[in-house]
């Protein structure tokens, strides 16, 4: 179902979504429970005859949204959405949220002249030519931030950065320079809405998996398909039919987030994988045992509904592994409730049977999704049993 847009409401101001860990297009913020993110529509044909039994294992499809560029009287540029029928009420923003809280914390430090944050990060994109990798090195903002984040540089040293992971600034930078540069500011941008999956999370702890043997989609160019192969050979997608694409992980002693990117997760042997697996479980003072077992649980939920759903290739996806860097209070009854989530992601060159344009139609199973699945699991098992 596609929403409908309201176009006499007032625009809902799109704010860069402070826990995207991967990824290369954007992902926006709409409200607490909403993000949205450039309407691919392979992806959107998915979403839209998702089975039923892969429902539980992917955000929820809300609909679909107008975006646009906005320019003030100054000439700052923002992403403005047209708000959702739905949503005629004024447009309130939580005041914990973290985006707010950066954009307060810069009005502070500015004598409250602070563009909002989509603003002030396009005033920076003019720097983005450089390596893809140099903006989350080289962050000119420095917030005494409740939650702040360590990235791992070049050398392999941490250094600390605001509190947000910097690739989801890094990506909203490269997509503002890219509509500024190749549409007019009126041009009407549809995006997709999705459920906020961590949104119910304090802390939340993310891994992205780029998954499977195959990355490119049946319709790459043979320049992008070698350049996709290539990345596969020289990484642990070859190896283990996953690769770490991004990850957040909340250190308890230190408050503060230890952030991983893609870049760190290309260069990973098969031994670097599994330590940087069980560095995900570690909240820097202790390794999160508790976590394995139900990870292992929707793990083997998910193997046994990819195994069912025949035809399906998921080329160039993701999964998330999600949990709560806090710790759940134990009940009065001395248990405590663990939360993981396991949610698939990421669907522009995913093929079926009966897909839009398809250029193959595949039979049984993706086994190269499989494949890393049970790898994942494996190795999860070889840590909780000490290996």
């Amino acid at each position: 179902m596609v929403v409908q847009d309201s176009v006499d409401a007032p625009g809902v101001p799109l704010e860069p979504f402070l826990h995207q860990v991967g990824g290369h297009l954007s992902v926006m913020r709409y409200d607490e429970h909403t993000v949205c993110k450039p309407l691919i529509s392979r992806e959107q044909r998915f979403y839209e005859s998702l089975p039923l039994a892969m429902k539980r294992f992917t955000p929820q499809y809300k609909g679909t949204i107008t975006v646009h560029l906005q320019k003030d009287s100054c000439g700052r540029l923002s992403l403005v959405a047209n708000p959702l029928t739905e949503n005629r009420g004024p447009f309130t923003v939580s005041t914990e949220s973290a985006a707010v809280a950066i954009w307060q914390t810069l009005q502070q430090t500015t004598g409250g002249s602070a563009l909002p944050l989509a603003q002030w990060q396009h005033q920076r994109a003019h720097s983005l030519k450089e390596s893809p990798a140099t903006p989350l090195l080289r962050s000119e903002l420095h917030l005494k931030a409740q939650v702040p984040s360590l990235v791992e540089d070049a050398n392999g040293n941490l250094t600390e950065k605001g509190s947000f992971n910097p690739w989801g600034l890094h990506c909203h930078q490269a997509h503002l320079s890219r509509l500024c540069a190749e549409y007019p500011e009126n041009k009407r941008h549809r995006f997709l809405l999705l459920e906020n999956v961590v949104s119910q999370y304090k802390h939340p702890c993310i891994l992205d998996l780029k998954m499977g043997t195959r990355q490119h989609g049946d319709d790459a160019s043979e320049e992008k398909k070698a350049r996709h192969m290539r990345k596969c050979a020289q990484s642990t997608s070859a190896h283990l039919g996953m690769r770490i694409c991004g990850m957040q992980v909340y250190q308890t002693d230190k408050k503060h987030f230890l952030c991983k990117d893609k870049y760190y997760g290309r260069k990973l042997s098969v031994e670097g994988f599994r330590q940087a697996l069980y560095q995900f479980l570690h909240d820097g003072t202790r390794f999160r045992m508790e976590l394995l077992e139900p990870i292992q649980h929707q793990l083997q939920a998910l193997l046994s509904v990819i195994r069912s759903q025949s035809s399906y290739r998921f080329y160039s996806s993701s999964l998330l592994i999600i949990y709560d860097g806090q710790e759940t209070p134990q009940t009065p009854h001395g248990s405590s409730v663990i939360k993981v989530d396991v949610r698939m992601i990421d669907f522009a060159h995913t093929t079926y049977k009966g897909s839009w344009n398809e250029h193959t139609t595949y039979d049984g199973p993706d086994p190269g999704y499989i494949f890393g699945l049970e790898n994942l699991i494996q190795i999860l098992q070889r840590i909780h049993e000490g290996q």
